[in-house]
């Protein structure tokens, strides 16, 4: 039997429209307010919108530590399908990050998965748990 390759897996509904949902995961704005928690703020968000095109963020932890994001987009097909790569270390190990919405009558249903087996399977768990907590963020900002 092959050995799985960890990833994450998520599946989040929004009271909000697919274009409402894409926007907030393209636009610098709109993304620095939902990708960190309250603990932590983002700052110099860069995108270059188009497949091939970058991406950064820099995220400011609580203890002032930074972490630095980065990545390219792979896939873009507004307001249903994005897809990037993430890293937030030097060199070319890189996630997927594939983020599929589809219109529900309650709004938005979000399927996330990120891939890639660059980290320890613990290290999957810790990121799971902190896309959640940015994907409330997420929710109370497309509350108003």
């Amino acid at each position: 039997m092959p050995d799985l390759i960890p990833h994450i897996s998520i599946t989040r509904t929004f009271a909000a429209s697919p274009e409402e949902v894409f926007a907030a995961w393209t636009n610098p704005v709109d993304f620095g307010r939902w990708f960190g928690t309250e603990s932590t703020s983002v700052a110099d968000v860069t995108m270059d919108l188009r497949v091939g095109g970058e991406w950064s963020a820099r995220m400011i932890l609580g203890d002032g530590n930074e972490i630095s994001w980065h990545g390219s987009y792979l896939e873009l097909a507004p307001p249903h399908r994005l897809a990037l790569s993430l890293s937030d270390r030097p060199g070319d190990l890189f996630e997927r990050v594939t983020v599929d919405l589809k219109a529900i009558a309650e709004g938005t249903e979000m399927l996330f998965t990120q891939s890639g087996g660059n980290m320890p399977p613990e290290n999957y768990a810790q990121a799971e748990l902190g896309w959640r907590a940015f994907f409330d963020d997420l929710a109370n900002g497309l509350a108003g």
